[in-house]
């Protein structure tokens, strides 16, 4: 029996045990074998076939995911410089289609890609081939239909399948395996969602027999076989509905309301609009900030560097030179993080949007971004 088959008989047997006390225990090692035979299948999958081959650019890369013709071809044209084909049928794009989304100093590459269908995560439609570089992104922009907001639930079965994790983090678990003495299970809170049996089972499965364990979370069987496993992608995504121009207001509505536990953001692609809504969400999802260059008592606002939230001084030392931190001595900050405007402040000093920096280095005064 191939691996695909094991898989198949497991998700079916999982499908058909109802979850109770009695059954809680089968069903953890179940979907501990299940996650293990899928890794195992896709490592030896690895590598056969045609693939995407992208070049990484810009601040960020967005990846526009969606069932074909939901209109990510034409979202991508208006809201970069890319040119995608456009067509009334499904599969327009064969191929995927980058382009750049400038906005408040950013640059954001956002990559149209081919429909995502049921089953996509098993090589359906390049599905596998397409999830591949989904991995990479650094947000998922997820395209329905307002006529069909069901297609929702299709491409977060997808990507869970795909070991990919949306808005959430990876699980707060410290694993060391030891020689002998068995497992010892400890947790800092008090854990509800599995007990001692479950967590053994599971880390047998994965082949510990001896080891120490520390849960510093909540969890249940599910979130500790993501730990485990070598293939899960966590990054954050949120939801557009797409051609509003076409609905009603009940429409319109009634869609939001199904899809009321995800941040949704309804558009019109064809008829532009909240787009700029748009923008504006992705920026805020890639958890950007922009920090000015202060020099001679001067600051350039058209040309920001653009970094993660919570950034400090030492940071922004190491992306402008390797050596800045080595003969950084002070730097003097402006805005929402100084005490005052112009305070000294040293590397470990946390920036906030909009900041002016002006870094001194020893012999030298360079100016940095906020």
């Amino acid at each position: 029996m191939d691996i695909e088959e094991q898989i198949t008989l497991i998700e079916d047997e999982i499908k058909n045990t109802k979850y109770n006390k009695a059954t809680q225990h089968h069903i953890g090692k179940l979907k501990a074998k299940l996650a293990r035979l899928k890794e195992q299948g896709e490592k030896k999958s690895g590598g056969k076939g045609k693939s995407f081959a992208i070049k990484k650019s810009g601040n960020a890369t967005v990846g526009l995911i969606g069932f074909p013709s939901v209109g990510k071809s034409t979202l991508l044209n208006k809201i970069t410089d890319a040119h995608s084909q456009i067509g009334e049928y499904d599969f327009t794009t064969i191929d995927i289609v980058p382009g750049v989304m400038k906005y408040k100093g950013a640059k954001m590459q956002v990559l149209d890609m081919p429909g995502l269908i049921k089953d996509a995560s098993k090589g359906r439609g390049r599905g596998r081939e397409i999830i591949s570089v989904i991995r990479t992104v650094d947000l998922i922009v997820m395209l329905v239909d307002v006529f069909h907001p069901e297609q929702l639930n299709v491409l977060l079965r997808e990507l869970c399948d795909a070991g990919i994790r949306l808005n959430s983090k990876p699980p707060d678990i410290v694993l060391r395996r030891k020689e002998s003495g068995g497992i010892n299970v400890n947790s800092t809170v008090k854990l509800t969602k599995i007990d001692e049996e479950m967590i053994k089972n599971v880390l047998n499965e994965y082949g510990y027999i001896s080891a120490n364990i520390v849960l510093r979370e909540n969890l249940d069987e599910d979130r500790l076989i993501d730990f485990l496993s070598k293939n899960r992608a966590y990054m954050p995504g949120f939801v557009v509905l797409n051609k509003i121009d076409l609905a009603d207001n009940i429409t319109v509505r009634e869609c939001s309301e199904k899809l009321s536990s995800w941040e949704t953001i309804p558009v019109s692609a064809d008829k532009n609009i909240n787009l700029d809504l748009l923008k504006e969400k992705i920026f805020k999802k890639l958890d950007f900030i922009r920090i000015y260059m202060r020099h001679d008592g001067k600051t350039d606002y058209n040309e920001p560097m653009v970094v993660k939230k919570d950034s400090t001084v030492g940071m922004i030392c190491d992306s402008i030179h390797r050596d800045f931190r080595k003969k950084f001595r002070y730097a003097y900050v402006w805005g929402k993080s100084a005490l005052y405007p112009g305070q000294m402040v040293g590397l470990n000093h946390v920036l906030m949007d909009e900041d002016v920096l002006t870094i001194v280095l020893l012999r030298k005064t360079l100016k940095a971004f906020s």
